[in-house]
């Protein structure tokens, strides 16, 4: 073939992947929700924290703290925000302890308002209180404060909106410096705010963080105001921002490594263009298959899985390394076809594992690999022969390399028993290292630094926001049952508040009290006509004129006949965001939190909500059941895995010593590579399990081609440079990852960048053919 007409077909192939691109594109919805690789809760605590993760309140809330200035400065500049923030769709709440007025209760609410407030409960409305309230508005009316009440006077004669507003502010507020929330010290303005975005969700994240940054930019003016932005919405911008620039980076210096190691290999700059054909082939087929299987394409699934189908890299390098002189592209790609065939179809058996996991995210991946790596295999068998110059280099020709097989072919071989004992050895040490095996703290896998952890402790600490770890929760068949359950609590939680078992609660009761609490209150309304009578008498002998108020009248009335208040009236209010966080409506049950902070004694909270029917829940403990159960899944795919594998090389090679030669390379490097993880200390995570996998593939790879070239010198020099040049291209892509600040990719490269090393060397010692059978010609 001509090479224009292998140039031809090249940008054929080419045209073919924009095609391809251009119709996956509109397809691929990509998610960051990390419960797409959460294992299916099923104790409550689990279950809640799922549903917290990804949806509750606690995972779109972020803290700002405002320092530098005076305080006066900072007061305003934090009201400043305050407003402009509150403005914007992209916020539930925004909160800065700055007094709420008659507006925290909607008009169409502020009839309610002896429902909602507790007053009723040890008050009536009788001539005696009636002229009290009627006292105090008068002193009020001489008193700076005349310009808020006035307004209210003569709807609101006993100030009941003010009473709820002030009732409702947070449970365990920081102290309030002219007028709005301040640290202990007093010098540093708070705000707490509620975005509508999930926490995970990354572009909702993004823009509420744009936002922020932006009516923070305006406000500051030319002061030296600096901003703290703290809360998971932040962390995820930061990490995304930050995974996105290493990528970047890592992926660059991939593949200029990939450019110059190929270019350098075969002396030609058509092999690395040619190279990356069947990769990124892979990668769209990858992503195609996923976005048709899937409602959505998880964010991991994509990194994760460009990173594992990484070893279709070594598919068009063993083409490369295997052509000679008189043997057509097309017959080399025949030759070496079953034996990359049982490495292809031995990786794949190990992901399709994960489809029985029951796991969303490693099912994702699954499909990602094992389509990405079959389409990386057949074009190399079926489509890259016909780009290949039919006139090559013969690698087995190279000086350096002959000198460097008959070094190598001097290297003791490694036996049964000699395979044995390193392999105990190894297990003793993974077994017996000090430290933990297994790593259950999800926070741990963060890459958030460790300052601004401690920044968000401190601010969480100052604001009183509520514990991170402990939550009560009370779980009925409908909203009513769980208001009335909630409200029979507070009488116990305020016990505990005073005992010193808690700081602080808060509960959705708080707000909206049940249906039945707010019918007994409307019993203890006067009617119209008793009302005046009370009223009349109140207002005798003071300045207050008959019909002064008429509004008040009005709205007891419409209290008094109004339907009680249920969660949905509340949309569009102040208060839905407070009810809608701590009262979970989901299918055939309702939630109700009880959301706590400065939890000093555990114990005692558990007793006395279990005296109740309450259970306190332990959100940290959920997690690291939920990573052990995760972890016992991916365990038992493994171990599937395996014995799918070793059945898959036993049915090509047919021979027990063979499959024994082929298997123990790579089963020696899993046990070697987690003896030296664990000998430094390093506890094992779910993304250590995964690139085992991809390393044990890598080995089966190192160990299937040398066991192929058999005693054949030639074959033998062109293997060791096909394994040469993979082994180098994924040991420095690896060694990268490996350097990163993201612990997930550092787990990742650290794991496969040993198994590298591990698999090359054993793969040497163990299947290569003894030095006294290697002879010129087979």
């Amino acid at each position: 073939m001509s090479g224009a007409r292998r140039l031809a077909l090249a940008l054929l192939w080419l045209v073919a992947l924009l095609i391809l691109a251009t119709l996956v594109a509109p397809r691929l919805q990509l998610s960051g929700d990390l419960r797409k690789f959460m294992p299916s809760p099923q104790t409550p605590a689990q279950k809640l924290l799922i549903d917290e993760l990804g949806e509750g309140p606690g995972s779109r809330l972020l803290l700002i703290g405002l320092t530098g200035p005076d305080a006066q400065t900072l007061a305003a500049q934090s009201q400043s925000l305050r407003d402009r923030l509150a403005s914007l769709p992209s916020f539930k709440l925004v909160a800065n302890g700055a007094a709420l007025g008659p507006e925290a209760i909607p008009s169409h609410l502020r009839p309610y308002r002896y429902l909602l407030s507790s007053t009723l409960d040890t008050q009536a409305l009788d001539a005696d209180y009636l002229r009290a309230q009627l006292d105090e508005r008068l002193q009020d009316l001489g008193s700076p404060a005349a310009a808020m009440i006035e307004p209210l006077l003569s709807a609101d004669p006993t100030l009941e909106t003010l009473k709820l507003a002030e009732a409702w502010q947070p449970a365990n507020a920081p102290q309030r410096l002219h007028g709005v929330w301040f640290d202990k010290a007093g010098r540093e303005a708070l705000l707490a705010i509620e975005t509508h975005a999930a926490g995970f969700d990354p572009k909702g994240q993004q823009a509420a963080f744009d936002s922020i940054q932006a009516a923070f930019a305006d406000v500051r003016g030319d002061t030296a105001t600096r901003m703290s932005l703290t809360g998971p919405g932040a962390f995820s911008v930061e990490i995304g921002n930050r995974t996105a620039r290493e990528a970047s980076l890592i992926g660059t210096l991939d593949s200029l490594v990939f450019v110059l190691l190929l270019w350098v290999a075969y002396r030609s700059w058509k092999a690395p263009l040619l190279g990356g054909l069947p990769l990124a082939s892979a990668g769209l087929a990858g992503l195609g298959a996923v976005a048709l299987a899937f409602d959505g394409v998880h964010g991991i699934t994509v990194a994760f899985g460009f990173t594992l189908i990484g070893v279709v890299q070594d598919y068009p390098i063993h083409l490369f390394s295997h052509q000679r002189a008189g043997v057509s592209p097309w017959a080399s790609a025949r030759a070496l076809w079953p034996t990359l065939t049982t490495g292809v179809v031995s990786t794949c058996i190990a992901y399709l594992t994960f489809l029985v996991s029951g796991v969303d995210g490693l099912q994702q991946l699954a499909v990602f690999t094992v389509v990405g790596l079959a389409t990386a295999a057949l074009a190399t068998r079926f489509l890259l022969p016909a780009l290949i110059d039919p006139a090559p280099r013969d690698a087995a020709d190279s000086v350096w390399l002959g000198r460097c097989w008959e070094r190598l072919a001097r290297w003791p071989r490694l036996r049964g028993g000699a395979v044995l004992v390193i392999a105990l050895i190894a297990a003793a040490i993974a077994a017996f290292a000090p430290g933990s095996f297994w790593q259950n703290d999800l926070g741990r896998l963060t890459p958030v630094p460790p300052a601004a952890l401690a920044r968000d402790a401190q601010l969480r600490n100052e604001l009183g926001a509520p514990d991170v770890r402990y939550v009560l929760v009370v779980q009925q068949p409908d909203v009513e049952s769980a208001l009335q359950a909630s409200e029979r609590l507070l009488p116990e939680l305020q016990r505990l508040r005073d005992d010193g078992a808690i700081a602080g609660y808060d509960l959705a009761a708080r707000y909206l009290p049940s249906a039945a609490t707010q019918k007994t209150r409307q019993s203890h309304l006067p009617d119209r006509d008793a009302l005046r009578a009370v009223l009349d008498q109140a207002m005798s002998g003071g300045p207050f004129q008959s019909g002064a108020f008429d509004e008040f009248v009005a709205d007891v009335e419409r209290a008094k006949q109004a339907p009680a208040l249920r969660p949905g009236d509340l949309a569009g209010t102040p208060l839905a965001a407070s009810v809608e966080g701590l009262l979970l409506q989901r299918s055939g049950h309702v939630t109700a939190l009880v959301a706590l902070s400065g939890v000093h004694d555990p114990a005692a909270v558990a007793t006395a909500a279990a005296r109740n029917g309450a259970q306190l829940l332990d959100l940290k403990q959920a997690s690291e059941s939920l990573v052990a159960q995760y972890r016992q899944r991916v365990l038992w795919a493994l171990a599937l895995a395996a014995v799918l594998l070793t059945a898959a090389v036993w049915v090509a090679l047919r021979s027990p010593r063979r499959v024994l030669r082929v298997l123990a390379p790579m089963a020696l490097s899993t046990l070697l590579i987690l003896a030296l993880l664990r000998a430094v200390g390093v506890e094992l995570n779910l993304f250590h399990l995964v690139s085992l996998i991809l390393a044990a593939g890598l080995g089966l790879d190192y160990a299937l081609f040398f066991d192929h070239a058999g005693d054949d010198r030639s074959e033998q020099l062109r293997t060791l440079h096909a394994v040469i040049v993979c082994s180098l291209t994924t040991l420095l892509v690896f060694a990268l990852l490996a350097a990163s600040s993201i612990p997930v990719l550092r787990a990742i490269g650290s794991t496969v960048a040993l198994g590298v090393v591990c698999n090359f060397v054993l793969a040497l010692l163990i299947v290569r053919a003894p030095a006294s059978e290697a002879g010129d010609g087979a």
